[in-house]
């Protein structure tokens, strides 16, 4: 595979064009091995790389596998951003409705030219919520390093899984947040012990003003995230659960402290099956490598 071959996209990038997560897309070949596919990420500069496959699953979903520099994941909000993204681009078209097939599901995107760049929606399906166990909890809070001052007043930390679950981890305010300085060995021990992707530490919007959040993830290679839009989509889904109204919308501004601004908007409706949610995004492809 030559590099001219792969494409970078900063996805999730905040209103005004800035920042984003930075991730690398190309076409999936048949004759790489995983080990080179994890290669990939660390070779372009970037923490994920989004793999195209050539053709449609018998359900109609393009297939699109990511993967980290240690470890395929069953899912990627900010990669599906990106690999939409780039999608788009191989056409003249202004807007593509498509479906992806990604960690044996698939689902809905659809992909919008705008004057800052292309929006990218996906369906993120439906998310599971549940309480931590008080080792479990107590485990990961030691591991992020939060003071006593820090935690949220009101709200409490949840699991939410739209697939491989994390834990959502609420602060204070935006100064707690910033104070976040995990053990990445403990916390690494303690999301492998409990099967946690990683941890989620936020502060919930008010109001019209958006909600700010730092992504953990040491066991799979990522010790902070620039933007982590299924995270995103879980903390809409629980403050639906825990307001009890029937649709929420919110945007989280994360990637500050990496110096990449980024921003995800998500959605959250209560039906019959429970709560899905739409987790969406602003990508700006940049020229193949």
């Amino acid at each position: 595979m030559s590099w001219r071959d792969v494409t970078v996209v900063d996805a999730c990038v905040r209103r005004d064009g800035r920042g984003g997560s930075p991730t690398a897309v190309t076409d999936d070949d048949p004759a790489m091995t995983d080990a080179d596919r994890r290669a990939v990420a660390a070779a372009a500069g970037t923490s994920h790389a989004a793999f195209l496959g050539p053709g449609r699953t018998p359900d109609g979903g393009w297939p699109v596998r990511f993967f980290t520099a240690t470890a395929e994941l069953s899912g990627c909000g900010h990669g599906t951003v990106a690999a939409q993204a780039v999608r788009l681009t191989r056409t003249a078209l202004g807007e593509l409705n498509d479906r992806q097939h990604t960690g044996g599901r698939t689902f809905d995107t659809v992909a919008i030219r705008r004057p800052a760049g292309i929006e990218v929606w996906f369906d993120q399906g439906l998310v599971a919520l549940r309480h931590p166990a008080p080792d479990e909890r107590a485990a990961i809070v030691a591991a992020l390093g939060l003071t006593a001052d820090d935690p949220h007043p009101t709200d409490a930390p949840r699991i939410a899984a739209p697939g491989a679950p994390r834990m959502l981890v609420p602060v204070h305010d935006r100064s707690a947040l910033l104070r976040v300085c995990p053990h990445f060995g403990r916390l690494t021990a303690a999301c492998r012990r409990y099967g946690l992707l990683g941890c989620f530490v936020y502060v919930p919007p008010v109001g019209d003003r958006p909600g700010a959040a730092r992504m953990f993830a040491p066991a799979i290679g990522v010790d902070e995230d620039v933007a982590n839009a299924n995270s995103t989509g879980c903390l809409a889904a629980h403050l639906l659960d825990t307001t009890g109204a029937q649709t929420v919308a919110i945007e989280v501004e994360q990637g500050d402290t990496l110096g990449r601004p980024a921003s995800v908007l998500a959605s959250a409706r209560r039906g019959p099956a429970g709560i899905t949610t739409r987790v969406g995004g602003l990508a700006v492809v940049r020229d193949g490598h």
